[in-house]
């Protein structure tokens, strides 16, 4: 179990590389829960897992000094429990939302006690030295990726055979509670982006992208690619416009 351990400390770690690699999404659950079903043997529950806790909390974002709760600990080791017990995505949702919501703590008092890095980077600044303000702001990086792999390695090196103890105590009616709540948690997700996203301007493609998948009952591959049509379109007849209004100012 040390090897795994380790594994999945990397794997949170690759996660919380996602600031360095310019928000490639790699921190969200869809595509960090393959990647632990694959350390754990079990890609399929992995793949289902991810997708799951995806649609719970693809709302969930880092706004200002806001610190929402930890996508990236709760989903791996969220996941990770869940396929070492064998119970599924059921048990993910259990876990990993009280996970999440505790490795949001641990990364606030990570926050604090680098603060101090700060006024380091201040000085110099006022120094005009450019390269320790660059480290400052590496390490200050580095800090975060490194504790929380090793919160999420050492979290599940101690916590596998606890976490198979607690789940086997679950009484049955609070896994058939789950149930209900891992069908009806998705839709809340959707909310969530939707009220975030939907504007004036973008109800009528949203309405579109509906009537496509529930009354044309096209794939949603499909509408994905339609989508992607208009918006090429659109983004081309934009550009038409910019050129036309800047050669009419050229008289």
């Amino acid at each position: 179990m040390l090897m795994e351990s380790i594994l999945i400390g990397l794997v949170a770690m690759i996660g919380y590389l996602d600031d360095f690699t310019g928000a490639s999404m790699i921190a969200r659950p869809i595509v960090l829960g393959p990647i632990v079903g694959l350390v754990l043997g079990d890609v399929n529950q992995g793949i289902i897992i991810g997708a799951t806790l995806e649609l719970i909390w693809m709302g969930i974002i880092s706004v200002g000094a806001a610190v929402p709760p930890d996508v990236i600990t709760g989903g791996v080791l969220g996941t990770a429990f869940a396929i070492i017990s064998g119970k599924g995505p059921e048990v993910a949702l259990a876990l990993a939302v009280p996970i999440a919501l505790l490795a949001q703590a641990i990364k606030t008092l990570i926050y604090i006690l680098r603060a101090e890095m700060v006024h380091k980077a201040d000085k110099y600044v006022e120094n005009g030295n450019l390269k320790g303000v660059e480290a400052m702001h590496i390490l200050a990086y580095l800090i975060v990726i490194v504790s929380m792999g090793i919160v999420n390695a050492v979290s599940l090196y101690l916590g596998s055979a606890v976490i198979e103890g607690v789940v086997n105590a679950i009484p049955a009616f609070i896994m058939d509670g789950l149930n209900v709540a891992s069908g009806l948690l998705p839709a809340l997700g959707f909310a969530l982006l939707t009220r975030m996203i939907l504007t004036k301007r973008l109800a009528p493609f949203y309405a579109l992208g509906f009537i496509l998948a529930a009354f044309i009952k096209l794939p949603v591959i499909a509408v994905a690619g339609i989508g992607a049509v208009l918006a090429l379109v659109i983004l081309d007849t934009l550009k038409q416009k910019k050129e036309v209004a800047f050669n009419d100012n050229d008289f």
